[in-house]
């Protein structure tokens, strides 16, 4: 099974890559941006999610750029409609806040890890807990926000005119 077919673009077994790729992105976001989340506001969730947020975000942060060049291959193939490049627009988009949320979830696992030391020398370090928390809430929130919104632009620019 050849990924890249000679005249097709970006293919797995003859269909196109991009619409295989979203749904990982459309189910795998939102679920890390919500593991990020409980990671930093909730301790026991900490503990009990170990490293799965910072793995899952880097994945996401891995995927995201790969369906968005897929798509990008997909929409020279058929051509660029109005709905095409919104939904293109929005998916780049996506890219940066991905990024940020690695950085979240990377912030909040050092954050485990150091603030307890922190705590006993210094009391800014409860300043600290709750800056980091508050970029993984914005963070996430954000990521799904532009989720959201481009897997809409997506579906109209397919379904739109069903």
């Amino acid at each position: 099974m050849d990924i890249f077919a000679e005249a097709g673009g970006l293919r797995i077994a003859g269909l196109p890559l991009h619409p295989l790729l979203v749904h990982a992105v459309v189910v795998l976001t939102p679920l890390t941006a919500l593991a990020v989340v409980l990671a930093a506001a909730w301790p026991a969730a900490r503990r009990r999610l170990g490293w799965a947020p910072q793995v899952a975000a880097l994945i996401v942060a891995a995927l995201v750029p790969v369906t968005v060049l897929a798509g990008q291959d997909l929409a020279a193939q058929l051509g660029y409609t109005p709905a095409i490049l919104r939904h293109e627009a929005l998916g780049l988009m996506l890219i940066p806040w991905t990024i940020a949320l690695l950085v979240a979830s990377v912030a909040v696992a050092a954050g485990e890890r150091m603030l307890p030391r922190l705590r006993r020398s210094r009391p800014r370090a409860a300043r600290a807990a709750a800056v980091i928390t508050a970029a993984a809430l914005i963070t996430s929130v954000g990521t799904i926000v532009i989720t959201v919104l481009a897997g809409d632009a997506g579906a109209r620019a397919v379904w739109g005119a069903v």
